[in-house]
C-alpha cells in the first residue's frame, strides 16, 4: 500500500492525511491506508485528492508495484509515509511535503535536528574548505548536516559531516537507485552508512532538471535552518533559502570578498535579512542550540583558536601575514607591501603554504586560511 502512495502523482502529505482523518470521520474506523484503496475513484478525490492521484490510488499498476516491493527488500529501503509518527515532524508542517519519503540508511537521523548546507557547484577552495569546516564542527555539536548530493559545496558539506563522525543526510532530486552525479556514487553509499539518503522519487526516476529545484523544499523543510556557502546572485542555492524563509526557518549566509561573484548571493540575502555568519557559534547561538557534545566543541575550539602555527612565526613572516590580509594577493603585491626581497617573500609563502596558513589562489595567488 505504501508503495502506490510512492506512484500517485501529486499526492501531499497534507493530502494523505487529510483524505485519512475525513474517511475516519465518515466511517468511525481507524482502518488506516488500507480504507483508501477500497475507494472509488470519485470517493478518493471528494477525500481531497488530485484527479492523478486518485486514478493512481483506485487502480494501482500490479507489476510495477510488485517490482517497486522486490528493489526496497533487496536494497533495504525504509518507507516512511505521512501518516507514520516517524515521519519527520518539521517537514511535516510543509505545505507540499511528499506523502512518501523511501529512506536508505538510517531513518531515525530524519527526526533529529538538521542543518542544511548549499551553495555553489563550483565553489572556490576557500569556499569548499569553509563547507567542510563548518559541517565538520556543527556536525560534532549534534547537528545533522542536510544537503543535496550536488558537486561543490554540497559535496563538502556531506564530506565535512563525515570526516568529523556526525551524521549527515542527502535529499536526492532521482530515485535512490539513480545516484546523481555518478562520481558521487561512493560519497552516496557512505553518507547511508553514517546517515541516510532520501526522496520523494520512486526507483527509476532519472535525474530530471526540474526534481533538483523541487526536492530544495524537502531540504529546507527538514532543517532549523539553512546556511549558504558561495551562491552567484540567480543561484539554485538561493531558492533553498528563500524556501527556507517561507517556511519559517532561520537562513544564515557566509560573507566574502566583494571581488568574488560567488559571494553576490550571499550578500543578497543578508541585505534582506539573512543572519551574517562569521563562525559556527553564530549559528549554534541563533538556534540556541544545546550541543550534546560539549565537550568536543570545546576541543574543537581550542585547536582552532590557539594559533599555535601563526603564534610560533617570526617577525618577518608576521608582517607577510599582516600584509596578505584576506583578499588574494600576487607575490609582487606582497613584495611592494612588505618592502622585503622577493626571493625571502617567495621562501616565507612556501612555508607559510606548508604550515596552513597560507594556500594558493588560482592566477598564482595566495589567501590567508
Amino acid at each position: 500500500m505504501q508503495l502506490a502512495l510512492g506512484r500517485a502523482p501529486g499526492l501531499t502529505a497534507q493530502q494523505l492525511r487529510g483524505a485519512l482523518a475525513a474517511l475516519y470521520s465518515a466511517t468511525a474506523s481507524s482502518s488506516g491506508l488500507q480504507g483508501l484503496f477500497g475507494q472509488c475513484r470519485s470517493s478518493l478525490e471528494s477525500l481531497g485528492l488530485g484527479a492523478a492521484a486518485s486514478a493512481a490510488l483506485q487502480a494501482p499498476d500490479a507489476a510495477r508495484i510488485a517490482a517497486d516491493r522486490r528493489w526496497v527488500e533487496n536494497e533495504h529501503i525504509s518507507l516512511i509515509d505521512a501518516a507514520d509518527p516517524s515521519y519527520p515532524p518539521l517537514l511535516a508542517q510543509a505545505a507540499a511535503a511528499p506523502a512518501l519519503l523511501y529512506v536508505k540508511g538510517d531513518g531515525a537521523c530524519l527526526g533529529t535536528p538538521q542543518l542544511a548546507m548549499v551553495g555553489s557547484r563550483n565553489p572556490t577552495q576557500p569556499g569548499q574548505r569553509t563547507a567542510r569546516a563548518f559541517a565538520g564542527f556543527l556536525s560534532a555539536a549534534g547537528l545533522t548536516i542536510t544537503s543535496g548530493l550536488a558537486l561543490g559545496i554540497d559535496a563538502a558539506s556531506h564530506e565535512g559531516a563525515l570526516a568529523a563522525d556526525g551524521l549527515t543526510i542527502a535529499v536526492l532530486g532521482t530515485g535512490i537507485d539513480n545516484i546523481y552525479p555518478r562520481q558521487h556514487r561512493a560519497l552516496a553509499a557512505r553518507i547511508a552508512a553514517r546517515g541516510a539518503l532520501v526522496s520523494e522519487y520512486p526507483p527509476g526516476c532519472p535525474p530530471l532538471k526540474a526534481n533538483f529545484p523541487r526536492r530544495n523544499r524537502i531540504i529546507s523543510a527538514l532543517c532549523l535552518g539553512t546556511l549558504v556557502v558561495e551562491a552567484a546572485r540567480h543561484s539554485g542555492s538561493l531558492i533553498t533559502a528563500r524556501l527556507a524563509a517561507e517556511q519559517g526557518r532561520e537562513v544564515f549566509a557566509v560573507p566574502g570578498s566583494i571581488h568574488n561573484p560567488l559571494a553576490r548571493g550571499c550578500h543578497a540575502l543578508i541585505r534582506n535579512g539573512a543572519k551574517l555568519v562569521e563562525s559556527a557559534d553564530d549559528i549554534l547561538s541563533e538556534l540556541k542550540f544545546s550541543a550534546r557534545k560539549q565537550c568536543l566543541i570545546g576541543g574543537m575550539r581550542g585547536r582552532a583558536t590557539d594559533g599555535s602555527a601563526v603564534s610560533s612565526l617570526d617577525k618577518d613572516q608576521k608582517i607577510l601575514l599582516d600584509a596578505l590580509g584576506f583578499e588574494p594577493a600576487s607575490l609582487d603585491t606582497l613584495v611592494e607591501r612588505t618592502g622585503l626581497p622577493s626571493q625571502s617573500v617567495a621562501s616565507m609563502l612556501l612555508f607559510l603554504e606548508l604550515e596552513d596558513v597560507v594556500g594558493l589562489h588560482s592566477g598564482g595567488r595566495y589567501l590567508r586560511l
